[in-house]
């Protein structure tokens, strides 16, 4: 027969002292450096002419891939190609949105992550042009 264990219970006998993260001051961060003669914000018109040249490229490239997959047979490469337009939008705005002290950039960002709202309203504006009768098949 064999003898029943015991749960392990560690005694402390005080040998080493734990530190407490209330006593302990934080980091300082470094502070923002302000260059002179460089904006640190984006005027609005400017923030509206960068997300609308972004969003009329988005658009077309939206009705060109509605127009693909619409006219092809086997419609798995169009449907690749979207995934592949969808992934290159997330990637690139997520690589543009790291830029720092560039407000410029930052509006890039928010235009290539909306960039796929503009392509289905590209698409929906070619589906509705069939589906009226506005352009011929």
């Amino acid at each position: 027969m064999s003898e029943h264990t015991q749960p392990y219970t560690p005694e402390f006998t005080g040998g080493f002292a734990a530190q407490s993260v209330i006593d302990d001051p934080a980091p300082h961060t470094a502070a923002p450096v302000v260059v002179p003669g460089v904006p640190q914000f984006l005027g609005r018109w400017r923030f509206v002419l960068v997300t609308a040249a972004v969003w009329i490229l988005a658009a077309a490239a939206g009705a060109g891939l509605y127009y693909w997959w619409y006219h092809s047979l086997e419609k798995s490469l169009p449907v690749f190609a979207v995934l592949v337009y969808l992934v290159a939008c997330i990637v690139g705005g997520l690589l543009t949105a790291m830029v720092q002290n560039r407000p410029s950039v930052t509006a890039l960002a928010i235009a290539f992550m909306s960039a796929p709202l503009a392509s289905t309203a590209g698409a929906a504006l070619l589906y509705g042009g069939y589906v009226f009768g506005w352009i011929t098949r």
